[in-house]
C-alpha cells in the first residue's frame, strides 16, 4: 500500500510498482496468484457453506461414515484439509492487511490436516460426535463459511 516494491523477474530486469490492481498498471505474477487463490477460497467456501446450511443431515451421515472407517476415515479428511490449506499456503503468503485472514485460514487447514494424520484416533472421536441431534452445528459452520466466502470475495472484488 503506497510502498514501492521491486520484483526480479529475470536477471537484469527489475519491475517496480505498488502491486495495486488498476486498469493501466501491470499486475505482478505473485499478485495475480494471490487474487486467484482468493477466488478459489471464496468459491470453495461458498459451496461448502451453502451445503452445510442446506444439507446438515447429509454432513452428519458423511462424518458418521468417516468415523466408521476409523483411521482411514481420518486420513481421508486429512487429505482434504491438507490439500485445501496447502494450496492456500503455497500460493497466498500474505502477512499484512486484511488478506492475512486467508493465509491464516490456509495454515489452520494445514494444521487440521496434520492433526488428522498425526492423531487419527482423536479425529475419529471428533467425527463420531456428529449426530442428527447435533446437525445444527453444521448450519453454524455453514454460516461461518459463507461469511468467510463473502470476506474473500470482498478482498478480491471490493477493494
Amino acid at each position: 500500500m503506497g510502498a514501492c516494491r521491486a520484483r526480479r523477474l529475470n536477471p537484469g530486469t527489475v519491475w517496480r510498482g505498488s502491486g495495486s490492481a488498476t486498469p493501466d498498471s501491470k499486475l505482478w505474477p505473485d499478485r495475480i496468484t494471490e487474487q486467484a487463490i482468493q477466488v478459489f477460497a471464496a468459491v470453495t467456501l461458498l459451496v461448502i457453506g451453502l451445503s452445510h446450511l442446506l444439507q446438515p443431515k447429509a454432513w452428519v451421515t458423511y462424518y458418521q461414515a468417516l468415523a466408521a472407517q476409523g483411521t482411514s476415515g481420518a486420513f481421508l479428511e486429512g487429505f482434504l484439509c491438507l490439500t485445501f490449506g496447502g494450496v492456500i499456503v503455497g500460493f497466498h503468503n500474505v502477512w499484512h492487511g486484511p488478506a492475512v485472514v486467508l493465509t491464516l485460514v490456509g495454515w489452520a487447514q494445514v494444521l487440521k490436516g496434520m492433526g488428522r494424520f498425526v492423531a487419527p484416533q482423536f479425529a475419529v472421536q471428533i467425527m463420531a460426535r456428529a449426530t442428527l441431534e447435533r446437525a445444527w452445528f453444521f448450519r453454524v459452520g455453514g454460516v461461518f463459511a459463507l461469511l468467510l466466502s463473502g470476506f474473500f470475495w470482498w478482498l478480491r472484488l471490493g477493494r
